[in-house]
């Protein structure tokens, strides 16, 4: 042919092989992402048949990671980020020490390994792949609640160790047993003050100056009516953004475009940003997983059976295990313990970018690449099916464990409302369950009409500060009855449910009508099929904002119209 079509071919190869793979995966009932790691092993060099351009694939799955990021800033504030800083900073350092250190023993002691290779090993079985938590969060609605907050905070948090690990392992090689030429170069201690300097640069500027320009901007470009070019402005700042971050600053593409997501959310169009992009975000997401595929070796699945099963132990059982018992320590609930586990049950990106760096370092051995290899796509094909264990896991644990009843319900100042509280303000009040943006406006519009409330919240800071200004706030997840009946529901005149959460809802409300069968229920819902399900219950209320919207918008037009028409 005339010229080369080798990406065309690639990424021709890669779609059609998902949509088939993907389309026969859910309906097995498996994930589509099953598929999409099939159809990248199907078209990896490992297998015969049709080879796809790996190095291609893997650039094209780094800019569905940045557009990932990208969509994830446009959801989720500073606020939101900041709000969760308590447990998602130590949790993710701790978590990354246990995962890293039980990685490492197993590696030294059991395999024999060099320590520098133990270490690297150890470190990529750490970081879990934030693509992967997106996808499981948005399945389940909880990328805004508190624990989706906690988890990609969480994740966040390990992506910026992950940047500095990045940066330290060269000068570290030679002190862990590496003898190429570039492991001794530069000073340790220079480095690290370089590569965290770059980072809070690059941070102050996005929000000292980028918050202001960027929505300035985007604001000027819909003012032209064009859709190309505003579609053009969000792709533009998602992925140009993120590759002067890494090109500039050093920083990761992801977190450079985690960063730009949060500056781009200031402007009135973010809503209008989030929905041009996501057709691209989908697309581009598939590819990230295929390529994932494409790395795997089918072989080893008989080569290494025991040592693939040893990693994974350390991955899903290991990782988890530590990230729950860190979470509960910080007195959050146990589902939230359980979602941040699953959540961490995998691994991706920034594991195979470690891996590949210790084998150019002579740290670690082609064979520990390959182990690394296998955990992750064996790990995200999983992934699904440990987040649908949730559930069933907390009822078994809390039905079979008075250990874990304990943890899940500490004695706990904020679980509990004290005895200051007159009997007053908890007889006939109105319980607010969850107090984020929707939340927090019913409750200053009740307090200015001097009307009593009680506020049920999993985020332990919002429920300090409202005890702190006069208000009865208990801490804790309203689905477990426990919750509930600290805010007085029994004796409640209605409950609102503000919450994001569209998986718990169903859940709370059924608690409440066990409690209170009579109590009226006020509820935000997401989606028509979720509010025509509520619909049906009895003595629920049920809002939608986009419905709700449309209501007001034609309120004011018809205000408008009619006394023109008179």
């Amino acid at each position: 042919m005339p010229h080369s079509v080798t990406l065309i071919s690639t990424i021709a190869g890669a779609f059609v092989l998902a949509l088939i793979l993907g389309y026969i995966a859910v309906r097995l009932r498996m994930p589509a992402l099953v598929g999409y790691l099939i159809a990248g092993v199907v078209m990896g060099p490992y297998t015969p048949g049709f080879t796809g351009d790996i190095e291609l694939i893997q650039q094209l799955a780094e800019i569905g990671v940045m557009l990932l990021m990208f969509g994830v800033g446009l959801h989720l504030s500073l606020e939101d980020l900041l709000s969760v800083r308590r447990i998602a900073v130590p949790g993710a350092v701790l978590q990354i020490g246990v995962a890293t250190l039980l990685g490492a023993a197993v590696a030294h002691y059991w395999w024999h390994w060099d320590a520098g290779a133990a270490v690297v090993f150890g470190l990529s079985l750490s970081c879990a792949s934030t693509v992967v938590l997106l996808r499981a969060l948005e399945a389940r609605g909880s990328l805004e609640t508190l624990t989706g907050r906690i988890a990609v905070g969480w994740l966040v948090m390990e992506d910026i160790a992950m940047v500095v690990a990045l940066v330290l392992m060269p000068p570290l090689a030679a002190a862990l047993g590496s003898d190429t030429a570039v492991a001794g170069s530069g000073s340790l201690a220079k480095t690290l003050s370089l590569t965290m300097g770059s980072v809070v640069l690059f941070v102050v500027l996005m929000f000292v100056v980028g918050r202001r320009v960027f929505p300035w901007l985007l604001l000027r470009i819909a003012g032209t009516g064009s859709r190309e070019l505003f579609t053009l402005a969000v792709m533009a700042a998602g992925v140009g953004i993120a590759y002067a971050a890494g090109v500039i600053f050093g920083v990761s593409y992801a977190l450079g475009a985690f960063f730009a997501g949060m500056v781009m959310r200031e402007s009135e169009f973010s809503h209008r940003a989030a929905d041009e992009s996501l057709p691209f975000r989908d697309a581009f997401a598939v590819l990230f997983f295929v390529s994932v595929g494409m790395l795997f070796d089918p072989a080893l699945l008989w080569e290494e059976p025991l040592k693939i099963l040893t990693v994974l132990f350390i991955i899903i059982i290991g990782k988890s295990i530590a990230a729950f018992g860190l979470v509960l320590i910080f007195r959050y609930p146990l589902n939230t313990a359980l979602t941040v586990s699953a959540a961490l049950a995998q691994i991706g990106e920034f594991s195979f970018i470690l891996a590949g760096m210790g084998v150019a370092l002579g740290l670690l051995s082609l064979e520990g690449q390959n182990l690394i290899l296998a955990g992750a796509v064996i790990s995200i094909a999983l992934n699904p099916v440990v987040f649908s264990a949730i559930e069933p896991a907390r009822k078994w644990i809390l039905k079979r464990s008075r250990l874990a009843r304990y943890m899940a319900r500490p004695n706990d100042r904020l679980a509990e409302l004290p005895h200051s509280f007159t009997p007053a303000k908890l007889t006939n009040h109105l319980l607010i369950v969850g107090y984020g943006r929707v939340g927090r406006r019913i409750g200053e519009a009740l307090k200015a009409q001097n009307l009593t409330f009680v506020v049920a919240e999993q985020n332990r800071e919002i429920v300090a500060r409202l005890r702190a200004e006069g208000i009865p706030a208990v801490a804790g997840d309203a689905t477990e009855p426990e919750v509930l009946i600290q805010a007085h529901v029994s004796r409640a005149r209605a409950l609102v449910i503000a919450t994001p959460d569209t998986i718990g809802v169903k859940a709370i409300m059924d608690i409440a009508h066990r409690l209170r069968p009579e109590l009226p229920v006020i509820v935000r819902t997401h989606g028509d099929n979720e509010a025509e399900e509520l619909r049906h219950e009895p003595r629920v209320e049920v809002f939608m904002g986009e419905e709700e919207l449309a209501k007001a918008m034609l309120a004011a037009l018809l205000r408008e119209v009619k006394p023109n028409a008179a």
